[in-house]
């Protein structure tokens, strides 16, 4: 038989996927990937590299558009939010962290953590603070704005949120979907009655979405993942992790996803808030690996290696999300002299493969190469 021709077309705004009412409230319609004119979604970053015209470019060009909202207040979410819905009617994704009880160790293991932190040459003297508790923000304070201004889709990281929680989401038709890194966490996924799965990779950027911190890692490649929560769940699979190209995109579809999940890949567009010397990096030519580190947040994440996370390798550090605190002085100076070597570059393995346009071509080019893979 013939092979088929997957050919994905891209027009220049998104159908509407919200209804305002007289009063102003907006209600969403029940999300489906069937609607996305491309099976794409921004994946969510947090820290300032997600936009309002980042996430609305996306959906403009017919994906999904989205923002990571882990640290996020509920007044910045609700401004965000807002002029968002000024630039598109296509669907958004709000993502959480969802963080577990943590407590400060021992006064030994704080001094050890500090003295490991202490001593690097900077352009600006820094002072590392202890933090005290609260150490992560109320997630029930953050999505009063989710629910005054609900998007299309609702996510969740490191975990699964309360069922009370996930009932709201459903009540005001926002689609839920969680992360998973491994087959038990995604039938857990299941059973919670979330709407999808985000299956993420070992080559994805940024933090694992283990739902155990310092728990063992299975570490399973984007495809082997996808092909593993395809043939294990119900739900619709999401891949994340390594995606870079149209071909990736058809790849990850032909093993039963129904989207495909990119961050790196946005982090050079235009209306992304990536810093200007964090897009070099990017972009260079230089030969650096991504390597996963807890040196700056406590927890395991991806990026492109420099002097920070070769230095920490094996250092002691705070619980997650203490340690991301407490190394905050360090990350902020770095970033505004545009010292890579202490900056938190998070990028998935294939971030060589970044693509410096804007969204609109970016998303032109995704689809000519699915199509021109077929």
């Amino acid at each position: 038989m013939p092979t088929m021709k997957r050919v994905i077309t891209l027009a220049n705004n998104a159908d509407s996927l919200l209804i305002s009412n007289i009063s102003g409230r907006v209600a969403t319609i029940k999300f489906e990937f069937s609607q996305l004119r491309a099976p794409i979604i921004q994946a969510p970053m947090a820290g300032g590299l997600n936009t309002p015209l980042l996430a609305s470019a996306v959906c403009n060009a017919g994906g999904v558009g989205s923002f990571g909202f882990a640290y996020t207040s509920a007044e910045k979410i609700s401004q965000d939010l807002l002029d968002t819905k000024v630039l598109t009617a296509g669907p958004v994704n709000a993502n959480f962290f969802i963080f577990q009880p943590v407590e400060m160790p021992s006064k030994q293991v704080i001094a050890d953590a500090v003295t490991a932190l202490s001593g690097f040459s900077l352009d600006d003297d820094y002072a590392l603070t202890i933090p005290a508790p609260p150490f992560f923000p109320d997630i029930t304070q953050q999505l009063e704005a989710i629910w005054a201004l609900p998007p299309a889709i609702l996510t969740f990281h490191f975990g699964i949120p309360s069922p009370a929680i996930i009932q709201a989401a459903h009540s005001r038709n926002i689609s839920v979907g969680i992360t998973a890194t491994n087959v038990e966490e995604a039938l857990a996924i299941v059973k919670s009655g979330a709407d999808f799965i985000v299956a993420q990779g070992v080559e994805a950027g940024g933090h694992r979405g283990t739902f155990n911190a310092v728990g063992e890692d299975s570490e399973l490649p984007t495809e082997q993942l996808v092909r593993d929560l395809v043939k294990a769940t119900p739900l619709p699979v999401v891949a994340a992790g390594g995606i870079m190209s149209g071909q990736d995109i058809n790849r990850v579809l032909d093993l039963g996803a129904v989207a495909a999940q990119m961050g790196t890949g946005f982090l050079c567009c235009d209306e992304a808030g990536t810093p200007p010397s964090y897009r070099a990096m990017l972009l260079s030519d230089e030969a650096r690996s991504a390597q996963f580190t807890r040196g700056f947040s406590g927890r395991r994440a991806q990026g492109i290696s420099n002097r920070f996370m070769a230095f920490m390798d094996n250092k002691p550090t705070l619980p997650f999300p203490i340690q991301n605190s407490l190394t905050g002085p360090i990350r902020k100076i770095a970033a505004r002299s545009g010292n890579v070597e202490f900056q938190s570059l998070w990028a998935g393995r294939s971030y060589a493969k970044t693509r410096a346009m804007p969204v609109k071509r970016l998303m032109q080019v995704l689809r000519e190469e699915m199509n021109d893979d077929r």
